[in-house]
């Protein structure tokens, strides 16, 4: 059942001024009202196939030229998103001072590109590239056009979007060219953690000290249901923490929540902004 928005805004208000240092996830259902598509349904199963593995991308050539062929297209959907209205209520709440920290499992950046600063990529940013080998880093528009460059039939390609940059291309990929690192020949990668790869140790511990900080967690627009996010929510419910959830369908962790409103984001994240600060002037 979905919420009404003026019910739920009103909801989310009275508990972000009951709970002012707010640790805050967020996962793709942010970033859609931006044009990046998602990858789960309400229920929180695929839509489409699971998004690719970081031992197969490194192990298999087939599998690059595959990802880098598809991400020609895909990869402007990201480029030209523009923030929504979800990123700037929550930008808004960190101006107002209740946003203890925000971590993010999207690596399209949107959110400190609506304002928020206290924020820790969980899972990488998709802009930038780096060498496996040596660690040497490029802009991903920088690798996306030498590779354009490199295959202009495949550049030529159109197709719908699909999440993270991938596009629904499914063609004969073994001619297309894959740029290598120009110092060592080694094999880049976006900055992403793929499927099968792990969090970084620093920006785990990072993320766990903010929560050390924090009254409750919001976790807004995210299924959960990759462990990553679902930790800290679990480890927030261990420390007595209050887990709330704002979003269109289940979560992981709905066993932990203490609230949870199924609504619309940007207008239930507007409106509680919008309730914040009129109690603010009154």
């Amino acid at each position: 059942m979905i919420d009404s928005i003026a019910q739920a805004g009103e909801a989310l208000a009275e508990f972000i001024e009951r709970h002012p240092k707010l640790w805050v996830i967020t996962g793709a259902g942010v970033s859609t009202d931006s044009g990046i598509p998602d990858y789960r349904d309400a229920d929180g199963q695929w839509k489409r196939p699971p998004p690719v593995q970081h031992g197969d991308f490194m192990a298999s050539l087939a599998v690059r030229q595959r990802y880098w062929a598809r991400a020609l297209i895909g990869f402007k959907a990201m480029r030209e998103a523009q923030v929504s209205g979800a990123h700037r209520a929550l930008a808004a709440l960190e101006s107002m001072g209740y946003v203890e920290l925000l971590v993010t499992q999207n690596v399209d950046r949107l959110h400190q590109r609506a304002g928020s600063s206290k924020v820790i990529d969980l899972h990488g940013r998709a802009d930038m590239v780096a060498c496996m080998t040596c660690g040497y880093q490029l802009m991903r528009h920088a690798m996306h056009s030498e590779m354009a460059r490199m295959n202009p039939r495949f550049a030529a390609l159109d197709a719908h979007h699909a999440p993270d940059g991938d596009a629904d291309l499914e063609t004969d990929f073994s001619t297309f060219k894959v740029l290598d690192c120009p110092r060592c020949q080694g094999i880049l990668k976006p900055q992403v953690v793929y499927y099968g790869d792990v969090v970084p140790p620093a920006r785990r511990l990072a993320a766990q000290a903010g929560l050390q900080n924090a009254d409750a967690v919001l976790a807004v627009g995210t299924s959960l249901m990759v462990y990553s996010g679902y930790r800290f929510c679990r480890d927030a419910h261990a420390m007595g923490l209050p887990v709330a959830s704002l979003s269109l369908g289940v979560t992981r962790a709905d066993a932990l929540l203490t609230h949870q409103w199924r609504a619309p984001l940007t207008p239930v994240l507007e409106h509680a902004v919008g309730c914040l600060q009129q109690r603010l002037l009154d």
